[in-house]
């Protein structure tokens, strides 16, 4: 990555370790496993994550540049079919190579559909499918006309083929989405030529001979659009915006497979404040990867944006991904690597290119040109193994591409911070307070060192309640007591003797307390059913909790479900609750709803209404006739603060007196709070369930390993608030850590390996050399020898070098004498 200093990476790019007693190689794809014994670091060729690299150009003797074509993948090759180039439509295919990164045109035999643009394209077994699309002369105007036909391509032979299919057919059609589950074609949408459509299709492709079509669909159809893409990710397809009409809009809907059900996906409940959808487009792409989309490009009102999206479908969100920072300079710097494989990159830079005439410290890249794809659309993108490709489109001023891009996917494995809070609340272990709720003292458990962190008000409230308990162990024992300090925290009574704290709260009833209780470990609540009075009733209970305890995070959450939540049949009921609890911005939208134009008369009418209090119809009825002025407000929306920003501050201070367990890093204290060690942690769980210490003092160590204290710190910052920033020799102490205290996954670990991989400089190399050697990393410890033997007049100069053990020291003096030759080491000594 860029930085103040570039070494080398050639050994680093075809490094892999050859110990046994080293750190575990990271599966990406799979939780970790217990019998896993021997960690094994295992670098090899790698590419920076969210990298945006542009590949090789189509030459012109190949294949025109081109818009509204397709491209699939199919083993390591992207295939191109069809498009138009601006003049003419075409129904060439095209074969890019990704690991020669190379072009051709695929070998094919047969009649091949007629030329065409906005088909759609899918690979099914060793076969491509292409369906429907524009044909026709554009460059004349005639014979211009929408298909309904299925051809298909096998990869094996070239061959090109039509399938005749009996019975019912799909309106021809064109910028339609189509994609593959269950061994069958599914299409859906598209235009007609004369109106937009919304209806789905599907097709069997495993028996030729007794293909048919079918209708299958329900639920919240999406709206009759066009150029929008599909993608496929846990058993549902996605539709993200695209052209329907005059309202065109950014919602994205899903089609359950095995229920055939259409289902918008709600955004009420993201803060304002959190990244938003991206805005309403059409023309763009979106490919699935592992429990994300990604969505790139298109037009999107009157602009070609070119950020790149990302939607988790576990967590519900979206975010805007930032490329990293040597998207700047990518096949400038691949090229190097490339053809130089046997030459370090500041060699190569300083010495055999005439690019650079400077030395390795001075070296930037900003100056280099930009390879990140600039805003189109109409383009096509496909998924192989890690990475994304894009190709084509249609750029500024109307001018088609030829490109060819390559963005590398992050293979992190979610964090799963708020999912092991969400546990440690639905499982009640190691609960340490009782709230009393209510006239009817109703009882809800809770962790004291979760509640305190999130919620001020309830903080108080436990503070007083400690306070009162140690006057009451005070009086009945006073001498016992006597040395006790007159502070009223918990502090004052040692862990071990704490019995569970009972907090009264006359405020709140059992039902939306629990709700509240829900998001102050979530951040997020489970709406009930949407729509229905009873839930959203039970919401605006919840909505009043959150103001009396002050937590603007939830009020948002909460007026978004219950504005969206309002419809014409509980409209009044939510407006009589509104006013009944002085919920002012609730009734407000209550009432502007009643008095649109298109709900009025149909609300007046219903029984409800005339069961209304009458000042609340008086108040409807001037609303009709005299609407108020709206007032808008630039003054920002408190949002509060989140789960993680909650835990960071109680870790670093914020929840100090609520510590209940110490930790000892070589004998030194480190204090703690078990209900969130034991939440994210299965090792810490099952010691203070079964084994905890009398004293309550837990010695920390990675198997036989103590870590440095700096690195036991990023631990506790990952188990807190699911932190991944560290230096990289931290990123060596900790790589074995998942396993070792059984962590939900190998999050961390993924972490680790990137950081080690990409960020290991002449300036920290002697502190990752020292890490290395301490966890026995032998593989990581000769990368770092191999670096401190190629910059070692840098290294010479660095302060930490006099601090290495004498074991080290000789090390390095052999490794030296190793790769260093007698006129080299001639020439060193001149230059020190």
């Amino acid at each position: 990555q860029a930085g103040t200093e570039v070494i080398p990476l050639d050994e680093l790019a075809t490094m892999s370790c050859k110990s046994t007693k080293v750190a575990p190689s990271v599966d990406f794809d799979h939780s970790c496993s217990d019998s896993v014994e021997y960690l094994t670091l295992n670098f090899g060729p790698f590419e920076t994550v969210h990298r945006w690299r542009r590949l090789p150009p189509c030459d012109e003797f190949v294949g025109a540049r081109r818009s509204k074509h397709t491209v699939v993948a199919y083993r390591d090759a992207i295939y191109v079919f069809g498009g138009d180039n601006g003049k003419n439509m075409l129904n060439d295919l095209l074969r890019f190579d990704v690991k020669d990164c190379s072009w051709c045109r695929a070998f094919t035999t047969g009649t091949p559909p007629a030329p065409r643009y906005h088909h759609s394209a899918v690979v099914y077994g060793s076969s491509m499918f292409v369906f429907g699309g524009y044909t026709g002369d554009i460059y004349s105007n005639s014979n211009l006309k929408n298909k309904n036909d299925l051809f298909e391509y096998k990869f094996a032979t070239g061959q090109w083929t039509e399938w005749k299919v009996e019975g019912s057919l799909p309106v021809a059609r064109s910028a339609h989405g189509a994609t593959v589950y269950s061994d069958k074609l599914w299409i859906f949408a598209g235009y007609d030529g004369n109106a937009r459509l919304n209806d789905m299709w599907t097709i069997n492709l495993q028996d030729r001979e007794h293909a048919c079509w079918e209708r299958p669909q329900s639920g919240e159809i999406p709206p009759s659009c066009c150029n929008f893409p599909v993608a496929v990710c846990r058993d549902k397809m996605f539709v993200f915006s695209g052209q329907s009409g005059a309202k065109i809009t950014n919602n994205l809907f899903q089609f359950e497979f095995k229920g055939h059900m259409w289902t918008r996906i709600p955004t009420e409940h993201l803060l304002r404040g959190s990244p938003p959808p991206p805005q309403r487009r059409y023309g763009h792409t979106m490919v699935a990867f592992d429990r994300q989309l990604y969505v790139f490009g298109g037009a999107a009102d009157n602009t070609l944006p070119n950020e790149l999206h990302c939607y988790d479908v576990d967590s519900q969100s979206w975010e805007v991904i930032h490329p990293s920072m040597d998207s700047e300079y990518g096949s400038f710097f691949n090229a190097i690597l490339d053809v130089h494989a046997n030459t370090s990159v500041i060699e190569y830079l300083t010495t055999k290119s005439n690019v650079f005439k400077q030395s390795p410290c001075t070296i930037s890249f900003t100056s280099l040109p930009p390879q990140m794809p600039s805003g189109r659309l109409f383009h096509a993108a496909a998924v192989i193994q890690d990475a994304m490709y894009i190709f084509g489109g249609t750029v500024d001023n109307n001018v088609r591409s030829g490109e060819m891009y390559r963005f590398q996917f992050s293979c992190y494995p979610k964090c799963t911070l708020h999912e092991d809070y969400g546990k440690l609340w639905e499982n009640r272990q190691f609960c340490d307070v009782e709230f009393i709720l209510g006239e009817r003292e109703e009882r809800v458990l809770g962790h004291i060192a979760i509640v305190t962190a999130r919620c001020q008000w309830l903080r108080k409230k436990i503070l007083q309640a400690w306070d009162r308990q140690r006057q009451v162990r005070h009086a009945a024992n006073s001498c016992e007591e006597s040395d006790e300090g007159a502070a009223g925290g918990p502090r004052d009574i040692p862990a071990s003797n704490r019995p569970m704290l009972e907090v009264s709260i006359r405020e709140a009833e059992a039902q939306p307390f629990e709700v509240l209780m829900q998001f102050l470990y979530t951040d997020k609540i489970q709406y009930p059913r949407r729509g229905h009075v009873q839930d959203v009733l039970l919401i605006m209970d919840v909505y009043k909790l959150a103001l009396s305890f002050q937590l603007s995070r939830l009020e948002q959450l909460c007026v978004q479900y219950i504005e969206a939540s309002v419809d014409l049949q509980n409209v009044l009921s939510v407006c009589e609750n509104a006013n009944k609890l002085q919920l002012d911005q609730l009734k407000e939208h209550c009432l502007n709803f009643v008095v649109k134009e298109s709900h009025f008369n149909q609300v007046i009418m219903t029984k409800e209404f005339e069961r209304l209090s009458t000042p609340l119809i008086v108040e409807i009825v001037r609303r009709k006739q005299q609407p108020p002025l709206r007032l808008y407000s630039d003054q920002p929306v408190d949002i509060g603060t989140s789960l993680v920003q909650d835990m960071k501050a109680y870790l670093e201070g914020g929840g100090l007196e609520f510590c209940d367990i110490v930790l000892l890093l070589d004998g030194q204290p480190r204090p703690a709070h078990k209900a969130i060690l034991a939440a994210r942690s299965s090792y810490f769980e099952a010691m203070f369930r079964s084994f905890m210490p009398v004293d309550g003092q837990v010695n920390i160590s990675i198997g036989e390993m103590v870590p440095s204290k700096q690195a036991f710190e990023s631990m506790l910052r990952y188990i807190y608030y699911g932190d991944v920033n560290m230096p990289p020799e931290d990123s060596l102490y900790l790589f074995a850590a998942p396993y070792y205290y059984g962590f939900s996954n190998n999050r961390l670990q993924a972490y680790c390996k990137q950081n080690l991989e990409m960020n290991v400089t002449v300036e920290n190399v002697l502190q990752i050399l020292e890490a290395a050697d301490k966890t026995q990393a032998l593989d990581m410890k000769k990368h770092c020898l191999h670096i401190i033997v190629h910059q070692f007049i840098k290294v010479s100069k660095l302060p930490n070098l006099r601090s290495l053990s004498q074991l080290l020291l000789l090390d390095i003096i052999e490794s030296l004498a190793t790769h260093i030759s007698d006129k080299q080491c001639a020439e060193m000594g001149s230059d020190i």
